[in-house]
């Protein structure tokens, strides 16, 4: 990597969020709660509230909190509204206003529990995309056996990637890592049907040899094809994919997240053996709880834009929507769309040429 790549970006002293109260299945009933937990555990961080004037009476607390204000905003993208009825019939959406937050500059960041497919169309229509970035990506973390998580990216933003987006995932990522994590030099790997250069389809093998090639010119830290059990061992940093495969992957885990609970539960159930197994090992089992918890984890970057945007699960309760606005306030706080646009910057030359690759093969 490039010295220039490596040159500290200083935090900032405060940070804004604009939260689309109303997004999700619980809506005010969990984004308020959430964003007064917040406050008292972020001393330097503001919030916009935006949403229906109608919830403010519920929580004065919150919004007659010093470091809050306040945007109307008369109409709800719902969980089911099409992306035409969100974009077009709905300018006046909690989850638009919120963005238009962070392009007009009063916020640094927006979160919103609401609709994907709503979120990732208003927010691209709204601030557009960086230069070098074709295609925003979903990017999240997934828990590994060290202890941390491994970024993965793309999750469900773009179905069909060529081998150039997956070279723009890894630059963005990279970026990402750098300022969420602390890791100066994140490690990239591919994921693949096998670590072999030879494996994979057309796509994937000529994205091995853009990412190998990136690799050797200093704007990412290439390692190779990973697989899938690669991603919870903690193999590299990041782990880059179309958004079909990476979908699937994230609502996999969470769904073994879910079927190890239950059955931790039934055995505690079954008889006074396994009871009292349990509660000699209930240190432990609390500890993997934890760790495999998608709460945790809950938070997503939409990466490649010209402002932040964090999307947080549709089902999140108050618990993980704290979760989400910590991340983004992380994110924001450590410079993460600089960092983005540095390492685009720095890449240009390879990423011109993948856009110029894409537009020719359309």
């Amino acid at each position: 990597m490039t010295q220039a790549l490596k040159s500290a970006f200083p935090p900032l002293s405060e940070v804004t969020i604009a939260v689309d109260c109303m997004g999700g299945d619980a809506g005010a009933t969990a984004t308020l709660p959430a964003c007064l937990a917040f406050l008292n555990s972020h001393p330097n961080a503001r919030l916009i509230l935006v949403g229906q004037t109608h919830v403010w009476a519920q929580h004065p607390r919150l919004v007659e909190h010093a470091r809050v204000s306040c945007v109307d905003a008369p109409e709800v993208v719902t969980m089911d509204d099409s992306i035409e009825v969100a974009l077009r019939r709905k300018k006046g959406s909690s989850m638009r206003v919120a963005i238009e937050q962070v392009r007009d500059g009063r916020a640094h960041v927006a979160v919103s529990s609401g609709n994907t497919g709503a979120l990732m169309a208003i927010a691209r229509f709204v601030l557009k995309t960086i230069e070098g970035i074709d295609r925003p990506a979903i990017a999240s973390q997934m828990p590994n056996i060290s202890g941390g998580g491994t970024t993965m990216l793309d999750l469900g933003a773009n179905v069909d990637c060529t081998p150039e987006h997956l070279l723009q995932f890894a630059v963005m990522g990279s970026a990402l890592v750098q300022a969420t994590s602390g890791v100066t030099d994140p490690t990239v790997g591919l994921l693949n049907i096998g670590e072999e250069a030879i494996k994979g389809g057309e796509n994937i093998k000529r994205a091995g040899e853009l990412l190998r090639q990136a690799g050797a010119d200093g704007h990412i830290r290439f390692h190779g094809n990973v697989e899938g059990n690669d991603i919870f061992k903690g193999t590299t940093d990041i782990v880059v994919c179309d958004g079909f495969v990476g979908n699937v992957t994230l609502k996999a885990s969470e769904g073994l997240a879910h079927l190890v609970s239950t059955l931790l539960k039934q055995e505690f159930s079954r008889n006074w053996l396994t009871r009292l197994v349990a509660i000699v090992s209930l240190p432990v089992l609390a500890r993997f709880k934890e760790r495999v918890d998608h709460k945790r984890y809950n938070g997503a970057a939409l990466l490649g834009l010209r402002g932040l945007v964090f999307k947080s699960h549709g089902s999140a309760d108050e618990v993980a929507f704290g979760y989400a606005l910590a991340k983004a306030y992380d994110a924001a706080q450590h410079r993460l769309l600089e960092r983005v646009q540095s390492r685009a910057a720095h890449a240009l030359q390879v990423l011109d040429a993948a856009s110029s690759s894409t537009s020719e093969s359309a």
